[in-house]
């Protein structure tokens, strides 16, 4: 069995995900909820999903996806990036027994490493999201 490096855990790409449904579809445009400039994102792939053969990939509340900008800064549109889902609007369980849910879908852009590429975040961040990446929790207003 393999150790898993110390850099590779601490940005949330192995750690274990809950049991939160993944409704987020490949082509979705969702807001972005950070102050980096860009407005509207388009999911293009979401990274670690194993599913099989000809399923449509999904994401939920704390994947990393790789998005396009389609509304923002010239700078930003028209090119790959990551970004990390910080809410949705489909209910879902948490293991205490309440349910969750919030008003709208929406992303925050980051590095590959995990780092945000803005200052701040606009909105709630989920508790899920917060826990898995530490560096979202900082820059969280508030965490629900």
């Amino acid at each position: 069995m393999s150790k898993r490096s110390r850099a590779v855990a601490a940005i949330g790409i192995l750690e274990r995900r809950p049991d939160i449904p993944r409704t987020i579809n490949v082509g979705s445009l969702i807001p972005c909820a950070d102050n980096s400039g860009a407005q509207l994102l388009k999911i293009i792939q979401v990274h670690g999903i194993k599913t099989r053969r000809r399923r449509h990939p999904c994401a939920g509340v704390g994947d990393l996806i790789s998005v396009t900008v389609k509304k923002g800064p010239i700078d930003l549109r028209k090119k790959p990036m990551h970004a990390v889902i910080i809410r949705q609007r489909k209910p879902y369980r948490r293991p205490d027994g309440s349910w969750i849910m919030f008003e709208e879908t929406a992303a925050v852009l980051v590095t590959p490493e995990g780092d945000l590429k803005a200052t701040e975040i606009k909105g709630p961040v989920a508790r899920e999201a917060a826990e898995r990446w530490p560096r979202i929790a900082n820059a969280a207003s508030i965490i629900i």
